[in-house]
């Protein structure tokens, strides 16, 4: 992929990263009656602005940030439609907001894919055939191609596995283009308490397209299982189960380089990784940080037990050094990812 491709690629999924995260945002604060004084997408100088009922919607020069700027969030108001005259809940909904879109602008580009491009399944070509297990006695071959099984199309991997019973086997295969059957015999595994025949699958997957409702429940449930590893794997960080180095991490420059080399995998490789980059930005936010989203949900919760805010002053000097934090070591990641940079051009 050519540089000036790379770079749309780099700003696309950062833009949609933003979006995504400010405009669930901006929703909620609609929903809850909140004014929003400004729309912005991209930080730095104004490239354009305009003015909508009561909000001005403004793309900035740099797509590394956005905001939702609200009326009574960051100052005091007595107006009804002010941030801070709401109630917790509502309050709450606002913040949540924001990666709660995350997610579902994840799950959003799992379900387009998997009905435009297909589902990663499994294939039905085996990939190795177990030494002394009854598929190498019945004669089948590492690269075969399961074809039926009893009569019943096989398709992919999933297909293949609750034909394997008890019963006796008439597999069809497609070696190299020649259709030919083998009668097998599974064995019971007292392992894994199952029947096998001792086939593995290929690292080949096959795409197959699903209907909506299929894509839809696929995509929940991938969206689902990647945010759980997320969670597991920053649990095992922070209680040691899980060692990480300055190398396993990065900043802003390591991301590009990983999008720049997902985009030169294809488009369908790069929308992975942008539902993935997705999932962190909600994940990351909702940690109870100071800056972050999940900070500002425990000061509501407090208030919310309390019946009344904590001194603004106070919270305001948390985030802001909470944010000199998160800038410093913005700064220290970019600079371990330069020299990562250098040490692989090197």
């Amino acid at each position: 992929m050519s540089v000036v491709l790379s770079i749309i690629a780099a700003i696309v999924v950062f833009c949609l990263l933003i979006l995504s995260h400010e405009l669930g945002h901006f929703s909620m604060a609609k929903l809850v009656g909140i004014y929003v004084y400004d729309f912005s997408l991209g930080m730095g100088p104004k490239l354009l602005a305009f003015k909508g009922k009561e909000t001005q919607y403004t793309l900035r020069l740099f797509p590394i940030g956005g905001h939702c700027l609200m009326m009574g969030e960051d100052e005091a108001s007595d107006d009804e439609r002010a941030f801070n005259k709401k109630k917790v809940w509502q309050r709450i909904l606002v913040i949540v907001g924001g990666p709660a879109m995350n997610f579902v602008a994840a799950a959003l580009i799992f379900i387009c894919l998997f009905m435009v491009a297909g589902f990663p399944f499994a294939s039905s070509e085996i990939g190795e055939v177990l030494e002394g297990k009854a598929a190498e006695q019945a004669g089948i071959l590492s690269g075969d191609v399961i074809v039926e099984i009893n009569g019943q199309a096989i398709k992919t991997w999933n297909d293949i596995l609750p034909t394997v019973e008890a019963d006796l086997l008439n597999i069809t295969l497609d070696r190299n283009g020649e259709i030919i059957s083998y009668l097998v015999q599974p064995n019971y595994d007292e392992e894994s308490g199952r029947w096998m025949i001792g086939i593995l699958a290929s690292e080949n997957p096959v795409y197959i397209r699903l209907n909506i409702f299929k894509a839809i429940g696929w995509g929940c449930k991938e969206t689902f299982l990647f945010t759980k590893a997320l969670i597991l794997g920053l649990t095992g960080m922070a209680t040691g189960s899980v060692q990480v180095t300055k190398d396993d991490v990065g900043g802003p420059v390591m991301i590009i380089s990983m999008i720049v080399q997902f985009a030169n995998s294809g488009l369908y490789q790069l929308l992975l990784f942008a539902a993935f980059l997705c999932m962190n930005l909600a994940v990351i936010n909702l940690l109870p940080i100071p800056a972050l989203d999940g900070s500002r949900i425990i000061f509501l919760l407090v208030e919310g037990l309390r019946g009344k805010p904590i001194k603004p002053e106070r919270e305001g000097m948390v985030h802001f050094v909470g944010l000199m934090l998160l800038f410093a070591l913005m700064i220290f990641l970019t600079y371990n990812d330069i020299l990562r940079l250098i040490r692989a051009c090197g």
